[in-house]
């Protein structure tokens, strides 16, 4: 009962929140404005992930008990940390260094106050156990990686939303069915601050979530789906619905960003490029680029996720020397066909196209045209406002 008062008291508060939050960014001028890697049209308000971990906290602080809060402290806090790292990015820009210490802050509060960490390889290649400072070395890799790379997917109108919503959801269920009630209601209470945020962010989307909402999001994902992966493969079969192939799972759960992350990586690599170097390469500017609007790119994505969660769970009695392959080969064939079709569509969009001697006589603008108003540089003191 706890878990859906909640989850409900999490979704009203964000509701009530986000058109306030709307209003006050419109108000101030913190606009997102479009151009360069941003692809909506109109400068748009972010930072809604403020709504988002507002709504989950005061759902979390009112319905846990005690001895869960105790149980989740160093969760709580680290998110919260995590959460701030975000907010102070969306306001003024920090460095690459930075954020990095930033990130790792939470990072160590969970795997090494709350011990959540991979702590084995669970029998794939035939290693079970690994020792202690190489699991909180993979962990920390894993956490910082992820959640970045959860980050860069935040590019299209409920996309982030809808694919934290959907892992969230199946997590929620599975910790219920373990016991484990108080990271149930932490899944699904961040599910009902998501889904109130969907409800301003579908498109056309008439606020972002911003860094303070993708790392906070992305960061929550990572964590429970480690605690997922390292649960179910330590477990024993009696106490639960034991996946057999726990890291294929765990891919499973964060498959789009991974391979976004992963494609990008190596695409870049290979044309010389620096991987780290912001462009339109990602998976939903290809799937844009394939006549796709931003709300059926979100329900694509989150389809194609929820097919590869379903492939693992139905497959529960195999282990990862099959199902990862399977995976692996399933995602790339996937890749391969869209970046097929996308250049498909591109070609055919060119044919399409009038040519210049076709097009009507250009007008030029008007030299002195009216400029929207810009949040002063001296705002924040010396620092660089972030407004991406």
């Amino acid at each position: 009962m706890n878990i859906f008062l909640s989850t409900a008291t999490s979704f009203f508060f964000g509701f009530l929140m986000t058109p306030v939050l709307i209003m006050v960014l419109k108000k101030i001028n913190f606009m997102e404005a479009p151009g360069g890697r941003k692809i909506h049209a109109g400068s748009i308000p972010s930072m809604g992930g403020i709504a988002i971990v507002f709504a989950a906290f005061m759902g979390l602080f009112a319905w846990l008990s005690f001895d869960q809060i105790v149980e989740t402290r160093y969760f709580l806090v680290a998110l919260g940390i995590m959460f701030s790292v975000g907010l102070r990015d969306d306001l003024i820009e920090l460095t690459a260094a930075q954020k990095l210490i930033g990130q790792s802050i939470p990072a160590f509060f969970v795997i090494i106050m709350a011990d959540i960490r991979i702590s084995g390889l669970y029998g794939f290649m035939g290693i079970y156990e690994i020792p202690y400072l190489i699991s909180v070395l993979i962990t920390f890799f894993a956490i910082l990686v992820l959640t970045n790379s959860f980050n860069l997917i935040d590019g299209a109108d409920g996309l982030a939303g809808s694919l934290s919503m959907v892992t969230l959801t199946i997590l929620g269920f599975w910790f219920f069915s373990l016991g484990m009630t108080a990271y149930s209601l932490i899944s699904f209470t961040l599910v009902g601050g998501i889904l109130a945020f969907l409800v301003f962010n579908w498109h056309p989307a008439k606020i972002f979530m911003g860094d303070t909402g993708s790392l906070s999001l992305g960061f929550a994902l990572v964590v429970l789906v480690i605690l997922f992966v390292d649960k179910s493969g330590t477990m024993a079969p009696w106490e639960g619905l034991k996946v057999n192939a726990p890291f294929s799972a765990g891919m499973a759960f964060l498959i789009v960003p991974i391979y976004d992350t992963v494609r990008i990586f190596i695409k870049r690599s290979m044309k010389g490029k620096s991987p780290l170097k912001p462009d339109k390469s990602h998976v939903h500017h290809f799937l844009l680029r394939m006549g796709l609007k931003h709300d059926q790119v979100a329900l694509t994505l989150g389809t194609v996720k929820l097919c590869f969660i379903g492939l693992v769970f139905f497959g529960y009695a195999l282990n990862d020397h099959i199902l990862f392959p399977v995976l692996t080969l399933v995602a790339v064939s996937l890749g391969i066909w869209m970046d097929k079709r996308t250049l498909k569509n591109i070609k055919s969009n060119c044919k399409k196209a009038p040519s210049l001697s076709e097009k009507g006589p250009v007008r030029r603008k008007k030299r002195f045209a009216k400029r929207k108003p810009e949040i002063s540089q001296n705002v924040f003191s010396d620092n660089k406002i972030n407004m991406n």
